[in-house]
């Protein structure tokens, strides 16, 4: 595993004479990434599983926005950060402002206008040359060939690339995770014809994928006994975030996240949004949850045989 990482490193162009090696990853969606701290449990598995690796995550994160609305915001001045000129990030200004002036209820723009106004100030000090580009889908690959995913992944795998990183699609799976144990199989249908819709998308644009709609589609086959979302809040539970933490990864790395020891997921959000309830989790359990040897085991395997299997769908297509 280790000698294929650093095999990877030098032909990404990562490796130094020090032989301790940085990966700065930037990560792009909703609360789907932001939940559980994902990006920084990626970032746990990564320096456990690979020698003198110094995983760097940044996450440009609008709840409830796809990467349609993250167009719309600007985001994509952060994947060229190394290259942006001064104007561009002025237009990008100038056009936020112009959108809050006709909807000033429009909050994400509020949001969007405060984080690159700060770019715009400092932005010789933060230019950034990103190795690995993470582009979220949530609800926008649900349309084939015409959804809104397959439209804008392109778009921002296309910066990402001319500026010298990867793309990788990180495919979640919001309306098919159970909040109870299942007591009949999953229709493993749906997730099949998106695995080919997005096969065909990563072809196209020469992306990485994190299948975790087919991790999710796994772990109700084979553990009907655990759930994949809260039972009073629609997003992933830890058991999910576990899973697509080792989903990315596989797919960051090429590589099975099995036998690493991390064992547990705190999330960010408490029972209530009280802060008297900070130690519990929305469902009113540990705000932590530590997985037993075989769940964790489960997890990282099931993880790397979706990677897998993703990858005999694409080669396929």
């Amino acid at each position: 595993m280790k000698a294929t990482l650093f095999i990877l490193l030098l032909l990404h162009g990562i490796a130094t004479a020090n032989a301790h090696e940085v990966l700065k990853t930037l990560f792009i969606g909703n609360s789907y990434t932001g939940r559980h701290n994902l990006a920084e449990v990626v970032e746990s598995l990564a320096e456990e599983g690979m020698f003198a690796l110094d995983f760097q995550p940044t996450g440009v994160i609008y709840g409830g926005r796809k990467l349609i609305d993250h167009w719309r915001l600007g985001t994509q001045n952060f994947v060229r950060l190394n290259s942006l000129a001064e104007s561009e990030q002025q237009a990008t200004i100038d056009a936020l402002k112009s959108a809050i002036a006709q909807n000033p209820k429009d909050s994400h723009a509020k949001n969007a206008l405060k984080r690159h106004e700060a770019l715009l100030q400092d932005l010789d000090n933060r230019r950034t040359k990103w190795d690995v580009v993470v582009l979220q889908s949530w609800r926008d690959d649900l349309e084939g060939e015409a959804s809104p995913y397959v439209a804008f992944a392109p778009k921002f795998a296309q910066i990402a690339q001319s500026e010298g990183a990867r793309a990788i699609l990180y495919v979640t799976t919001p309306t098919t995770q159970n909040a109870e144990p299942l007591m009949s199989p999953p229709d493993p249908e749906p997730i099949m014809e998106k695995a080919r819709t997005i096969a065909d998308l990563a072809n196209r644009i020469e992306a990485d994928v994190a299948p975790v709609f087919l991790a999710g589609l796994r772990c109700q086959e084979q553990r009907p006994d655990l759930t994949l979302r809260f039972i009073n809040d629609a997003h992933l539970n830890h058991t999910m975030a576990y899973l697509t933490a080792c989903t990315l990864y596989a797919a960051i790395f090429d590589e099975s996240p099995e036998g690493l020891t991390l064992d547990r997921i705190t999330d960010i959000r408490f029972l209530d949004n009280d802060p008297k309830n900070r130690e519990k989790d929305r469902d009113g359990n540990p705000i932590t949850r530590e997985f037993s040897p075989k769940d964790r085991a489960d997890l990282q395997r099931i993880a790397w045989e979706a990677y897998a299997e993703f990858k005999e769908i694409r080669a396929a297509r």
